[in-house]
């Protein structure tokens, strides 16, 4: 069968095929060519600059040229390194022949093609694969995955500035405690997930230009009076923007992207920690979500809307972690100077990184729908006089009343507490009469503490 969003294996590339434009162009196969032939220019323009007297400094226009392949790369040309590699059934000896190809064909710049052996002039082929691997998490981190969580961060954020003074039943055990308010328990997932982000954010994507085993044998069996190791630096920092790691073996060894990868990992459980919260929520009445003509939510019961992108962003997010965690655990183990086992895994950081991306999507969806429902809040707040035995049995305390809280547990378990018999209770209290107004304006509803005001200032 021909491969279609019907025929697709993965999800990602079928039903979920319009939710992954973003990433596509940057961890797909066609990303990694890209990159690859971008660490292929660099390199050889760097090389031109080195002083190496069979290999004098490019023209401007040479320069632009080479850059301008990597500007303008295209699906076809990607298929051409593709058909190449027909041949030679190496992945990253056919961009080195696709570029030598460009160089013949590039007439008005007879010297590219007179010095096309320093293309992948003393490289192994991982100087080019983590390099690439390198640009393409930098661009899909900062393009793509940042934003879509800044997206969910800013949203939520609004959420707990609006809602921050609309009380809630808060539910320790599945049962009723403390109240809190709205506002403030979205202010707690915003305040981790900007901890998360900045772990994002912060993670230092390293790579290594040193040859087979990271010691430059080939560049100083030829060169041997270059500065080989500054050199590989200034091309992975100056015209890379990665960050150059000076020990490795045949392989950058994957610590960061490990670091990296926990990092997401970080940032989903706890998005799966609230799409738990907000799908129990919306089971007890507290929101309400907002309907789209047309849509069904049951195939048998009319009444239904189901909570299915918070249900669609929690499996996601599980098979996302799944995935990173496999990533994490498993790249930076190379057995002595290297094997392949983890070129194939490396293919994945897209699947990974798109369920991720797929959750956030599903997540802010849902988000997007929702409504507090005021009145249900209020009812199941009503119906909770017992939470108020915290706050008596607490100014009992301060008056040196004996055994407060064993006095407020016998009086509150096992029978339902109302407004009359809360204060009837504290109308019986041998505590200060100012204490005991106090006590007695209290309702379920009003004891939020600093929730408000911790909500209104994430």
């Amino acid at each position: 069968m021909e491969l279609s969003a019907l025929t697709a294996l993965s999800p990602l590339d079928g039903r979920y095929a319009g939710r992954m434009g973003l990433l596509r162009g940057l961890l797909s196969e066609f990303g990694l060519i890209h990159r690859r032939v971008q660490v292929e220019i660099e390199w050889f323009i760097a090389l031109s600059d080195a002083g190496l007297p069979e290999f004098p400094p490019l023209a401007a226009g040479a320069r632009d040229f080479l850059r301008g392949l990597v500007e303008r790369f295209s699906p076809a040309d990607a298929q051409a390194v593709k058909d190449i590699e027909k041949t030679t059934n190496h992945d990253v000896k056919a961009v080195e022949y696709w570029i030598k190809q460009q160089f013949e064909q590039a007439t008005q710049w007879p010297e590219l093609a007179a010095q096309g052996e320093f293309v992948h002039f003393a490289c192994t082929s991982e100087d080019i694969n983590n390099t690439s691997h390198g640009l393409m998490l930098g661009s899909a981190r900062q393009q793509v995955m940042l934003p879509a969580l800044d997206g969910i961060t800013q949203h939520l954020q609004a959420m707990a500035h609006q809602l921050a003074g609309v009380p809630m039943l808060s539910r320790t055990h599945g049962q009723t405690a403390s109240p809190t308010t709205v506002g403030k328990e979205l202010a707690n997932v915003v305040a981790r997930l900007q901890r998360g982000r900045a772990r994002i954010a912060e993670v230092a994507l390293l790579a290594k230009m040193n040859g087979a085993v990271g010691n430059y044998n080939a560049h100083l069996s030829a060169y041997p009076d270059v500065d080989w190791e500054a050199f590989s630096r200034n091309v992975i920092e100056t015209q890379l923007g990665l960050v150059f790691n000076p020990y490795t073996i045949q392989i950058e060894p994957h610590d960061a992207m490990a670091e990296l990868f926990d990092a997401f990992t970080r940032v989903n459980t706890v998005l799966i920690d609230l799409s738990r919260d907000i799908w129990g929520y919306v089971s007890l009445g507290y929101f309400k979500q907002r309907t789209k003509a047309g849509e069904v939510g049951s195939s048998t019961m009319p009444h239904k809307v189901n909570p299915i992108d918070f249900e669609n962003a929690e499996g996601n997010f599980g098979l996302a972690t799944a995935l990173l965690a496999h990533l994490s655990q498993k790249l930076p183990i190379s057995r002595w100077q290297r094997d392949l086992t983890d070129s194939t895994v490396l293919r994945n950081m897209g699947v990974a990184l798109g369920y991720t991306l797929l959750g956030y999507d599903s997540l802010a969806k849902g988000l997007g729908k929702l409504e507090v429902n005021a009145a249900r809040l209020a009812e199941d707040l009503d119906a909770a006089w017992e939470v108020l035995a915290e706050p008596v049995q607490t100014v009992m305390r301060r008056y040196g009343l004996p055994k407060p809280y064993e006095q407020l547990k016998d009086f509150t378990r096992d029978k339902p507490m109302t407004r009359e018999l809360m204060q009837a209770f504290i109308q019986g209290l041998a505590i200060p009469e100012h204490a005991k107004q106090a006590l007695l304006a209290l309702t379920p509803s009003h004891y939020t503490g600093k929730a408000a005001e911790l909500a209104a200032r994430v």
